[in-house]
């Protein structure tokens, strides 16, 4: 008799929300399309030819102004043909602007002289979100190395997607969108970085959730950090870039 009750009861519960969703189906589909419509805010109008008019340029292929190397210096690296190209030996440069969340474009190109080296030998280069979280520029269209230190991958802790890589010489374009960690009082990481990259416009980096700075020995950790600017390396090879802009999210 007990089981009897319960099946009936359950049954009758049952019926009881399946009528009401059955009513809110119902109640849904009257109303009138105006009831999910909008109009304010309104999304800022930009131009996006040839960037992006809201976007903040680092290097037009001129001037080198928005960059200094790590100890303030005017950067010493080569201007030519609209392209900048790392002077090896004259150390990394970083944007005099910093940076938090962003959407960031860069393109650049491997050198025809470090075609005899291998592995991470091979063109190295890198753009540390930052100053810390680093995306790999190598030449990686024929030149195998792990693959957490490949092209596309942010170093030492995601591998590319895939190996979307053009040969040497040729221009290839970084398009990412980068969400910065965040911090409580104490320092304590309360929300990890993320980042979207696309190589070659193809997905490489899907939301990826970044373990902490970017190392070539040990584990990645977090360390307290408010916004920083962009880094790009000089790793001994010389990498060339243009057409560098940054839009702040």
């Amino acid at each position: 008799m007990k089981s009897s009750f319960l099946k009936g009861l359950r049954f009758a519960i049952l019926g009881q929300m399946s009528l009401a969703v059955a009513f809110m189906s119902y109640a849904n589909q009257q109303l009138p399309p105006q009831a999910t419509e909008y109009y304010a805010p309104v999304p800022v109008k930009i131009s996006t030819d040839p960037v992006p008019s809201d976007a903040i340029v680092l290097f037009d292929g001129n001037s080198t102004d928005a960059w200094e190397h790590h100890d303030g210096s005017a950067v010493k690296w080569t201007v030519e043909d609209g392209a900048m190209t790392v002077k090896p030996g004259s150390k990394g440069i970083r944007s005099k602007a910093s940076f938090c969340d962003a959407q960031i474009h860069i393109e650049w190109r491997t050198p025809a002289e470090d075609a005899t080296k291998k592995g991470q030998n091979d063109s190295n280069s890198g753009l540390f979100i930052m100053g810390r979280y680093e995306i790999q520029i190598l030449n990686n269209y024929d030149n195998d190395t792990y693959v957490n230190g490949q092209a596309g991958s942010i170093y030492k802790q995601y591998p590319p997607l895939v190996n979307a890589s053009k040969p040497r010489m040729e221009w290839q374009t970084y398009d990412i969108i980068f969400a910065a960690p965040r911090f409580d009082k104490n320092g304590m990481v309360t929300k990890k970085a993320t980042m979207t990259a696309l190589h070659n416009g193809v997905l490489v980096q899907n939301h990826s959730e970044l373990q902490g700075s970017t190392t070539y020995k040990g584990l990645p950790q977090y360390k307290a950090h408010g916004c920083a600017p962009i880094h790009l390396q000089d790793h001994g090879s010389k990498v060339s870039f243009r057409n560098i802009w940054v839009r702040e999210l």
